[in-house]
């Protein structure tokens, strides 16, 4: 299957029941958690580790936490063995919701974590750059170093202390 089959098939049923964007949501978060645990990675991309306890690892995390179709596609995905392709079906799940209500996706990486308020502000500042609504999702990432790097679209935003020193550097 490719990642388009398993993105119109979740968003199919998703659409049908009327939580698209929850579905979105749990599936950026699982996504966030299974990058930063390089031992819950490891064990869901290891081909090694038959099929079926690997999905068990999923529903056992999702038990309780998650919208059922959530749980099931994620199961599904890793069952198949496409447990590295789960980041790209996050994002153009991200995507389509989006574009669904007229929006796009900015994906925002900061050394730290950003608050309420600073995603906010942060929103607009991006809808007024980019000209159009953007949905946030924000990445923390300790590789940038100070500031941020938002990405919409083809456009990216590099407001990082890395940047602006390597511009310094090329000046002189």
């Amino acid at each position: 299957m490719s990642i388009d089959t398993y993105v119109d098939s979740i968003m199919n049923i998703a659409e049908a029941e009327g939580v698209q964007v929850r579905i979105e949501e749990e599936f950026s978060s699982v996504v966030r958690t299974i990058d930063s645990n390089n031992e819950l990675r490891s064990k869901l991309t290891d081909e090694l580790i038959p099929s079926a306890a690997r999905q068990q690892i999923v529903e056992t995390l999702l038990e309780g936490k998650a919208h059922r179709l959530t749980a099931q596609f994620i199961s599904l995905v890793i069952g198949t063995g496409h447990a590295r392709d789960l980041r790209d079906i996050a994002e153009r799940i991200s995507s389509r919701v989006a574009h669904g209500a007229g929006r796009e996706v900015a994906e925002v990486r900061s050394a730290v974590a950003l608050s309420d308020d600073q995603q906010r502000r942060l929103a607009e500042a991006l809808s007024k750059a980019t000209g159009s609504q953007v949905n946030l999702k924000v990445v923390v990432d300790p590789t940038v170093v100070g500031g941020i790097v938002a990405t919409v679209g083809d456009k990216v935003i590099d407001g990082s202390v890395r940047n602006r020193l390597d511009q310094l550097k090329s000046r002189f």
